[in-house]
């Protein structure tokens, strides 16, 4: 199945840059962009896309990230004092952080995940080949890959006031580590060239400045987007409100850590 989609995105000249991947650093959600466009011809594989895309569905927000005291009690009993303190130490962000600039929300939400979240492989922490966490089960075990990163800084900048048009989930190419990677990007204005909110350096930099990334795709909530250079790239796509995220959507609306 790979090869069948490594062959189409070839003949497509649509993702060329697929090409230079090693087929053993395609984890599951990459090999299910790489369908794009399998996507666009199938109603399956639409589906899949719509699931990738709808995990960044807009729902209410603040209820699915406000944190009881009696979560707080379990999270300590399964996982300690230091969960604990890192999930409150979130809380007291989104409430500091309302009323900052843009600018200082970027940087201080950046700079906590990779502060408090260290990198470690799905399949070491989940027994699974990719799992896309959410920002509680992140914190709670203070440990997850790029897409875990890109995800929590995305809900949680939408909670402190940042349009989800302005906020995107990128995929990219790592040229330095010759691998895939997820980064968050922010465009201040439609038009703009977007900064770039990365696990692998604390520097929230133009993604014209950071040659070692080389884009593929992007999404948030509303689209999906095939990468054009470092800029915002041509929408190829709408997300429309969807049943088959259910299960992450569950795990956030019951607080599942």
């Amino acid at each position: 199945m790979l090869k069948m989609i490594l062959l189409v995105l070839r003949q497509s000249a649509l993702l060329v840059q697929v090409d230079n991947l090693r087929k053993h650093e395609l984890s599951g959600y990459i090999r299910a962009a790489l369908m794009l466009r399998i996507i666009l011809h199938t109603k399956r594989a639409c589906r899949w896309l719509m699931v990738l895309a709808g995990l960044l569905t807009v729902f209410t927000v603040s209820s699915t990230l406000e944190i009881s005291d009696e979560l707080l009690v379990k999270i300590n009993k399964k996982y300690g004092e230091q969960a604990v303190t890192r999930i409150e130490q979130w809380q007291k962000l989104m409430k500091t952080a309302r009323d900052l600039p843009e600018q200082e929300k970027l940087r201080q939400v950046n700079d906590f995940f990779n502060l408090h979240i260290d990198f470690v492989d799905d399949a070491y922490l989940w027994s699974l080949n990719d799992y896309w966490a959410t920002p509680l089960e992140l914190l709670a075990r203070g440990a997850g890959d790029c897409e875990d990163y890109s995800i929590a800084k995305y809900f949680t900048l939408i909670e402190l006031g940042v349009s989800e048009k302005k906020i995107r989930i990128t995929y990219v190419k790592a040229l330095k580590l010759n691998q895939a990677h997820m980064v968050l990007t922010y465009f201040s204005t439609p038009k703009a060239i977007p900064v770039v909110l990365d696990n692998l350096i604390p520097e929230i930099k133009s993604a014209t400045k950071r040659k070692d990334l080389l884009p593929v795709y992007s999404f948030n909530g509303s689209g999906l987007w095939l990468a054009k250079s470092r800029g915002s790239g041509k929408r190829v796509g709408e997300v429309s409100r969807l049943s088959m995220w259910a299960e992450l959507k569950q795990r956030m609306l019951n607080n599942t850590f």
